[in-house]
């Protein structure tokens, strides 16, 4: 699945701008480059996460939800609440 940079809501309600993929230098690997948009995470500090669990789902209350959900203009907190 095609990750495109932009804005994601995590599921936990923080936003993270993905700048792009990076690959491990030994294993190939894809991770995905993003920074986050608050200060708990150090805004604007850049962090890396394995593709595969970047595009994971995870169980709240029982649903699955993805882990990150591409978001556009409008940001809905709610989502996962």
């Amino acid at each position: 699945m095609e990750i495109k940079p932009g804005k994601y809501l995590h599921f936990k309600g923080h936003l993270v701008e993905v700048i792009g993929i990076g690959r491990h230098s030994e294993t190939l690997e894809e991770f995905v480059v993003y920074k986050h948009d608050n200060e708990e995470f150090g805004r604007g500090s850049l962090w890396i996460r394995p593709k595969t669990m970047f595009l994971e789902t995870v169980k709240i209350d029982g649903k699955e939800v993805p882990r990150f959900k591409f978001i556009n203009k409008k940001i809905d907190r709610k989502l996962y609440k």
